[in-house]
């Protein structure tokens, strides 16, 4: 080895070990940066829960997500209004079997939307007849525009259809109950249905009453405000002073909880129907705050909805 070969030689030794125990502490600092990096982990999501409000007779008011359960319990097995969103429809399923010594025979709908209908495959795989006016079953089947949320309703799966409709009355006699199913015209659908159990007088409005909050009509499956009013005057002319009422949303309600809602829809429609007549438009209308003192009712449908949806049932538009 000549003297530059020696030389070349030392220095590249130098390099290699002078880096060496860089790279082994850097090789090291990486695996401990690994092995210390916390692992990131999603917040469990929490239990459902579904609060039950007895009502006599074998009957019981169920609230969770969605719409207002109503259930009737018996010798002859169960009797449900409304099911919720599909997605829940397992602990429904459980919280209905752990009240219900017998299977769960009919199921009515209230309408179509599917925070009412969404459990239906699950209640119909269990054996149950599902049962809502001729309307649900048609508007299940194919797309309704929202135009007030700029959105669609898709059709759903044949599995959740209603199998037996009805066009303006039915009636029941199971466990002990007369139960009498009324179709209401025009109201927060063209579906609408409410139910009365004439022996433990209790009677389901579905979404033709919201109980302390402002309603959603849907208009553009043939809502109106003007048919939701009506529809709370049958429910006024079924109940009696003691008549355990079940909103579609909302707690357990009186004659007088309804009476009270009746007269206020009626206030405001009142008030915008004067300003349209005097050839007021929408913004103007939403721009003199003409609800100001309902603010108190605002939930998923605020003031400003209210007025549009309430401008939209009077003259049959949007602006």
């Amino acid at each position: 080895m000549n003297f530059k070969s020696s030389l070349l030689l030392a220095a590249i030794s130098a390099v290699i070990l002078g880096c060496a125990p860089q790279a082994a502490e850097s090789a090291q600092t990486d695996k401990s940066a690994a092995v210390e990096k916390p692992v990131e982990t999603k917040p469990a999501e929490p239990a459902y829960k579904l609060d039950r409000t007895e009502l006599g007779n074998g009957l019981y008011m169920l609230v969770g997500s969605g719409g207002n359960i109503g259930l009737s319990t018996g010798s002859d097995g169960a009797f449900v209004i409304d099911d919720q969103y599909a997605k829940f429809s397992k602990p429904v399923l459980v919280e209905i079997n752990s009240l219900s010594e017998g299977p769960i025979r009919f199921v009515v709908n209230t309408h179509y939307h599917g925070d009412h209908t969404g459990g239906n495959e699950a209640m119909n795989e269990t054996g149950a007849l599902i049962i809502a006016h001729d309307n649900v079953r048609a508007r299940m089947g194919v797309t309704t525009e929202n135009l007030l949320w700029g959105r669609a309703t898709e059709p759903t799966d044949p599995k959740t259809w209603p199998t037996v409709t009805f066009s303006q009355t039915m009636t029941f006699h199971f466990n002990d109950q007369t139960i009498d199913i009324i179709h209401t015209p025009t109201a927060h659908t063209d579906g609408d249905a409410i139910i009365y159990f004439r022996e433990a007088d209790v009677l389901h409005m579905g979404d033709n009453f919201f109980n302390g909050m402002f309603p959603y009509i849907d208009v553009d499956a043939k809502g109106s405000l003007a048919g939701m009013i009506k529809a709370l005057d049958t429910g006024l002319m079924l109940a009696g002073e003691n008549t355990k009422i079940i909103p579609g949303h909302g707690p357990l309600s009186s004659k007088a909880d309804m009476q009270l809602t009746r007269d206020t829809l009626a206030t405001i429609q009142s008030r915008v129907k004067s300003r349209i007549d005097t050839g007021e438009n929408l913004q103007t209308i939403i721009d003199a705050k003409i609800l100001h003192d309902y603010e108190h009712l605002s939930s998923f449908i605020d003031v400003e909805s209210m007025l549009k949806i309430t401008y939209r049932s009077l003259t049959g538009h949007l602006e």
